[in-house]
């Protein structure tokens, strides 16, 4: 392999994945870059995502031309260990977006983050501090998990639920409860290892 392709695959970036939910005035992004150094983050009110940032040797790079345009000075990230995390405020706040990019063909890098997704017609019942606890555009450490009341509140509709009729938790005989029959005696499992082989 020649120096020249070997410099040239250095230089090329690698385009992380982006893990994404959305609310009436919102879109958050989890974009998986762990240990980023030197991250270069830009964001237009045109709603355009830039990032660039070094992880392990190796340099990332993403743009993403959001749907619609956002509303860049209440818009914050957070670079953690694990990933970066935005929190990108909307230009309109309204019916959820049909999808977070212009581009219509399939984004294999792009995906759902299902544990702060939250339907748009059960939206005002969840309470969601994703991104409250942060500095304005914090370049550092996690600061707290401020997702986490969002997502256990996403996860409704188990109030209630008699786990008894699954057989856990109830009251009354459980078949698993009966005492295990002795282990065999170490001379009855030689014994009958010889006969078998015999």
């Amino acid at each position: 392999i020649n120096a020249e392709y070997m410099g040239h695959r250095k230089k090329m970036s690698l385009s992380p994945n982006v893990a994404w939910a959305q609310r009436k005035d919102k879109v958050y992004l989890t974009v998986e870059v762990s240990d980023a150094r030197n991250p270069e983050i830009k964001l237009t009110p045109e709603g355009q995502v830039t990032l660039k940032a070094d992880s392990n040797g190796k340099t990332y790079e993403l743009v993403l031309n959001l749907l619609h345009p956002i509303n860049v000075e209440e818009s914050k990230w957070n670079v953690g260990g694990r990933n970066i995390q935005f929190n990108i405020k909307k230009a309109e706040s309204g019916p959820h977006w049909e999808r977070l990019v212009k581009e219509t063909t399939k984004q294999s890098h792009i995906k759902c983050d299902w544990n702060r997704w939250v339907d748009e017609d059960e939206e005002d019942s969840v309470e969601d501090k994703f991104g409250q606890d942060w500095d304005m555009n914090a370049m550092g450490g996690m600061g707290g998990m401020g997702g986490m009341g969002g997502m256990m509140g996403g996860m409704g509709g188990m109030g209630g639920m008699d786990f008894s009729q699954f057989g856990a938790g109830g009251e009354g005989d459980d078949s698993d409860d009966e005492p295990l029959p002795d282990l065999e005696d170490d001379a009855d499992t030689e014994k009958m290892a010889e006969e078998k082989t015999a």
